[in-house]
């Protein structure tokens, strides 16, 4: 398929690009950042990379972009400020906001226009759309909470929706990804390997996470299987506690995993956004189980072990 992708340059889209290419699709890369720096993207004649910022409106009248577009049978849009990497002051809030809402909004927009639009549109939400809770059971079918996170979410999943009619809608609230070099998890690892780590806060909230493997593969059959719309929740299928994470963890690094992590510490870091981490929520999918889809690491301690293996670089 021609796809036009982005945000695709991050943590996830460090594995979502390559197994796109493998899978012989033909991409463009739309990002604000500069070219990652692979010889195995740099010499491949199916990438062609634009370093634009999506979330501005000037972006959309880019000639490139608007031909890729006009060819594209498929759009992944996974734009979007790292949500959970610095305090939330009201400017940052205004980019974790503006970067998912313009992005989409004037994605909408441009595919409305067009005379053939894409057969399909991945776009990316977060579990923040059901809002922080120490003992809700959170689907697909559950409602949206009254945070800022929910209200993010909400507004991201509202303008997606208003994609032409001839366009397929996959949105995939995403929860905590795992895999190496990044995400949470990679800023856990160092401490974790100097046997200083341990349950963050109380230990007893929820941490609803996916291997990024098994997220890359959602997106992958979302694509292609013409089954697929609506909302999906991208998470594997048994959360767990922060308590039992930080355990986990410390058991496949052969460190301890007792020194708790003070919530006032996090809370001194990343203000409101300390609340992520701190009061968690429990969230599965039904759909992915209705849908077939099978997972490559259903359980933590699998998943873990996978990441934290000696071949695999940290």
């Amino acid at each position: 398929m021609q796809l036009v992708l982005f945000g695709c340059t991050g943590f996830v889209g460090q594995e979502l690009v390559p197994q796109l290419l493998e899978d012989g699709h033909h991409l463009t890369l739309v990002s604000r950042k500069s070219a990652p720096n692979s010889n195995k993207l740099s010499q491949t004649n199916k990438l062609v990379y634009l370093q634009l910022d999506p979330s501005k409106v000037t972006t959309w009248e880019n000639n490139t972009l608007l031909n890729a577009l006009k060819e594209a049978e498929g759009i992944i849009n996974l734009a979007g400020e790292p949500i959970a990497e610095k305090r939330w002051t009201e400017n940052h809030c205004k980019k974790i906001a503006n970067s998912r809402l313009d992005t989409t909004k004037e994605l909408i927009n441009t595919i409305n226009q067009l005379r053939k639009p894409p057969r399909v549109l991945v776009n990316a939400s977060a579990i923040g759309y059901y809002g922080t809770s120490q003992d809700k059971h959170l689907t697909e079918q559950s409602n949206s909470g009254e945070d800022f996170l929910a209200k993010l979410c909400e507004g991201w999943e509202a303008y997606a929706s208003k994609k032409p009619a001839a366009t397929r809608l996959v949105v995939i609230r995403i929860g905590i990804v795992l895999g190496p070099n990044g995400g949470a998890l990679g800023k856990m690892l160092p401490i974790f390997k100097a046997g200083l780590g341990g349950p963050i806060g109380n230990g007893q909230q929820w941490m609803s996470w996916i291997h990024r493997i098994d997220l890359c593969q959602i997106i992958r059959t979302s694509l292609i299987n013409k089954s697929w719309s609506g909302v999906v929740n991208g998470v594997a299928p048994q959360p767990v506690q922060m308590k039992d994470f930080a355990s986990t963890l410390g058991k496949c690094l052969g460190r301890p995993s007792l020194l708790p992590v003070p919530g006032a510490i996090l809370k001194l870091l990343l203000g409101d956004g300390a609340r992520v981490v701190l009061e968690g929520q429990h969230v599965t999918s039904s759909r992915l189980t209705k849908l077939g889809f099978s997972f490559k690491y259903p359980e933590l301690k699998q998943a873990l072990s996978s990441i934290c293996s000696p071949s695999v670089s940290l």
